[in-house]
């Protein structure tokens, strides 16, 4: 691949122009979206007008005539496309792990004749913590932790289980599970399924409905650029949400909040997982951000995104000096999400380098070096830049420099 051959691959992305919808730095080259999406500038205007006019101007008057009551369900509905759900199934509101205590709550509850949650070894850490969580809190007699390899997952599924617990796209390796396949052999041990989506969602096309998902889970700060701390998102299946009683039984999940009846009566809709008073000026965030998806094709997305890893990854081939790089991603862009993960004894500092140079990539423990590719603004030049630039670090050991092997920290 040379670098014209690069360039032609941005005249002819449909989603180039995108990227001018963000207000992306200067002299920067970001690959970290897939921690924190970049800036898109009409949250910028957004933000304004709630904290100066809304706010500012119009006090509480602004939960009808701004409709910041109905935020919650209007994002919910913003988000429910992008992850193939249909109306009334996806609602926003507090974070991924907050949602996670919820939705596993309800599904213990509704398989109540079993006890065991099944999750991977290599899962996001918060959802492991939210499951020991609810056995300290239930006792492991109404739930149980089992962990085993992704390799595993299906020949552990048995009668036993009462939810799985799977985020489907591995946070360190980028490893793409198969929704479909996974949810329906649960389904047939009569196993209920929660879906964590926060490397997922925004990145590649999603169908919840299409796989029968039971329950799901995602933030707003990454690939949907909702911002630090943006409001999650969860997914109830409606032939679910009659049956469901999630235990943060607040007042915004009440089916008439406003009637201040001191006897809880849940919605019978996907709004009975609301709780406290949503975070309005996060949440106008993210309900603008959301607009640049509008006319965004998901397959054109996720043609980009395997893409740019396969340009990535053929890049890092061609260079000599990169030959120590191992590749912790499936080789094959059908089986990965949007990042690419390679494992260097010296990521740490290998990732600092980049970053003082301009390229700001992403390192997780032990050893893993992480590039994460947005495909609503990283472009194909990026990316050739980024690979040279990282070459030139490792080729002139310039990782080695003291303040690049200072104590790890956490960023």
């Amino acid at each position: 691949m040379i670098f014209e051959e690069v360039k032609a691959l941005d005249k002819a992305d449909p989603l180039y122009s995108k990227r001018f919808e963000f207000d992306l730095p200067s002299h920067t080259i970001y690959l970290d979206g897939n921690s924190l999406g970049a800036l898109p500038k009409s949250v910028q205007k957004r933000v304004s007008e709630v904290v100066s006019q809304q706010w500012g101007n119009d006090l509480i008057k602004s939960w009808n005539h701004h409709a910041w009551i109905d935020l919650p369900i209007s994002v919910g509905e913003k988000i429910a496309p992008l992850i193939g759900a249909d109306v009334g199934q996806v609602i926003c509101c507090d974070s991924i792990s907050v949602n996670l205590f919820k939705l596993l709550c309800s599904a213990l509850q509704l398989n109540e004749k079993r006890s065991k949650v099944l999750s991977t070894k290599d899962n996001f850490p918060t959802d492991l913590y939210m499951v020991q969580g609810v056995t300290d809190l239930l006792g492991e007699n109404l739930c149980e932790l089992e962990l085993v390899e992704e390799h595993l997952i299906a020949q552990s599924l048995n009668q036993s289980v009462a939810v799985l617990l799977l985020t489907q796209v591995n946070f360190r390796t980028g490893k793409l599970l198969d929704m479909e396949k996974l949810t329906k052999l649960a389904h047939e041990k009569g196993i209920l399924v929660i879906w964590d989506l926060a490397h997922s969602a925004g990145a590649l096309p999603i169908e919840l409905d299409k796989c029968n998902a039971d329950f799901a889970v995602g933030c707003g700060y990454k690939y949907l650029n909702g911002g630090p701390g943006s409001p999650a998102f969860l997914y109830v299946a409606k032939r679910h949400q009659t049956r469901v009683k999630q235990p943060l039984s607040g007042w915004m999940g009440h089916a008439k909040p406003f009637d201040f009846d001191p006897r809880y009566q849940a919605a019978e809709n996907i709004s009975q997982f609301q709780s406290g008073t949503p975070n309005i000026i996060g949440m106008s965030a993210l309900d603008a951000a959301l607009d640049v998806w509008q006319a965004v094709d998901m397959l054109q997305i996720r043609s980009k995104s395997k893409a740019l890893g396969n340009l990535c990854l053929e890049l890092v081939r061609q260079k000599e000096s990169l030959e120590g790089l191992q590749l912790c991603s499936p080789d094959t862009a059908e089986h990965r999400g949007s990042q690419l993960a390679f494992a260097h004894e010296h990521g740490f500092a290998i990732c600092q380098a980049l970053i003082e140079k301009g390229v700001i990539a992403d390192f997780r423990a032990p050893d893993i070096l992480r590039f994460g590719f947005t495909p609503l603004y990283t472009s194909f030049e990026e990316v050739w830049h980024a690979i040279d630039i990282l070459s030139n670090i490792v080729e002139n050991e310039i990782y080695r420099a003291p303040r690049f092997n200072v104590s790890l920290k956490v960023t």
